[in-house]
């Protein structure tokens, strides 16, 4: 059965109609209502289907980082990410007095992470041994697959620190290093099409070991080969440096992210097109980007406004909607905002919510009463459900929250949609008046 949000109506008989009245409402008043008895009706018995549904794979390849780590969550289950990537060198030539030194990974931190970073974690740098096309020659997705070697070409254990930490460096196996410098020098490589066929890329990936956090990492980040070349007095260092392909088209990059083994309800999520409804999940809904797990929120009975007798106009509306207390704290953080997009029947995203004012429509978490485990993300809906009552079919269409970049960060989210607790609510302002007295 699906989800009903219940509670109570209530009505004011208003003489006359002000502007303190109708404020935050894009109504205005005609001259039929101004000279008619006006109810406004503050209403919280509408209906509303709250479920949760999963994307079955989401582009990565448009990611705004690479996203690298491992940890357990509680719901979710065993969440990894990988990055992986094509590099290009900075030049195809090296000075054929130049001797080999070293060759090391530069990862930069951006700044993004979830989870727990006081614990330590191992990276792995390991050889790509194809090459980094998409399957559906379009784009790559956290679902997709690439072969690499097992052997890594380096490794690092750190503790992270994202928000002091200029880079992370990974020395690379001198084995590896060597060879690439020889054939630089030669001129065994001398175009992008030749090192294409020599060197695939890399893939950057957690130790299998890991429960700690994922982190992010700049585009920016590179691999380093270090040489030198004899002066007068001393050896001069040169370096090459190996950056991120992004000229080609589509990105040979991506961040592959999965969840393994999360907890029973999220298992019943086998296809894109099921809606996992809150009645079957003890009234909670989830949400977690870069898997692509969505909650999902329909409004079947919206126009039942329209039996209440006389002509009325929707003022305002308003989705509450609370976290499951517990379900979130320092490490498993709560976002400020959650972004709202519209899918059609079938799921298929068909694009993002705007607000009345042209910007783009957000679910704001208010923690005004958080020490009294009062948090709540609102969700003003006046715009979007004005167009569901002003349309004469029923709309297949719904709204989904996530985060606005869903394909860079791994957040999530576990929200309580029974009415019978604090915070879930939604209320609409509708005013009726009688042309005929």
């Amino acid at each position: 059965m699906k989800n009903a949000l219940v509670v109570f109506v209530f009505l004011i008989l208003l003489t006359s109609c002000s502007s303190d009245t109708l404020n935050g409402s894009d109504f205005e008043a005609g001259d039929t209502f101004t000279d008619s008895d006006i109810r406004v009706i503050q209403l919280d018995t509408m209906t509303v289907d709250f479920s949760t549904m999963k994307f079955d794979s989401i582009d990565t390849s448009q990611s705004a980082r690479m996203l690298v780590g491992k940890y357990n969550d509680p719901v979710f289950g065993t969440v990894k990410t990988a990055s992986f990537m094509e590099l290009v060198p900075s030049s195809y030539s090296i000075d054929t007095d130049a001797e080999y030194d070293s060759i090391t990974f530069l990862l930069r931190p951006d700044g993004y992470f979830y989870n727990d970073t006081l614990q330590t974690s191992t990276l792995l740098i390991k050889q790509v041994n194809e090459s980094l096309e998409p399957a559906d020659g379009i784009n790559f997705y956290n679902t997709s697959v690439i072969n690499y070697d097992q052997e890594n070409l380096g490794s690092l254990t750190y503790t992270p620190r994202p928000l002091s930490t200029d880079s992370l460096e990974i020395k690379i196996n001198n084995t590896f290093g060597q060879a690439l410098f020889d054939n630089l020098q030669q001129q065994n490589i001398s175009t992008y099409d030749e090192f294409k066929n020599y060197f695939h890329g890399i893939t950057v990936q957690p130790d299998e070991n890991n429960n700690a956090s994922i982190q992010g990492f700049s585009l920016a980040s590179n691999m380093r080969l270090y040489y030198s070349i004899a002066g007068e007095n001393e050896r001069i260092q040169y370096y090459t440096d190996f950056s991120l392909n992004i000229a080609s088209s589509p990105i040979p990059f991506f961040n592959q992210i999965c969840a393994e083994d999360p907890n029973s309800y999220l298992t019943a999520l086998t296809d894109q097109e099921t809606n996992l409804y809150s009645s079957e999940t003890e009234y909670q809904s989830f949400i977690q980007s870069g898997i692509g797990i969505a909650t999902r929120i329909e409004f079947p009975h919206i126009k039942s406004v329209f039996n209440i007798q006389g002509q009325g106009t929707l003022l305002d509306a308003s989705l509450k909607i609370a976290p499951i207390i517990g379900s979130y704290n320092d490490l498993l953080m709560l976002r400020d905002t959650l972004s709202v997009f519209i899918v059609d029947q079938n799921n298929e995203l068909s694009g993002q919510l705007y607000a009345t004012d042209g910007s783009a429509a957000l679910a704001i978490l208010n923690r005004n009463d958080q020490e009294f485990n009062d948090i709540y993300y609102e969700l003003p809906l006046s715009g979007y459900l004005e167009g569901l009552l002003s349309v004469d079919l029923e709309s297949s269409d719904a709204l989904i929250l996530l985060p606005s970049n869903y394909n860079s960060t791994v957040d999530r989210f576990v929200l309580n949609t029974d009415i019978n607790t604090t915070g879930t609510t939604l209320e609409l302002t509708y005013a009726i008046y009688d042309e005929d007295e």
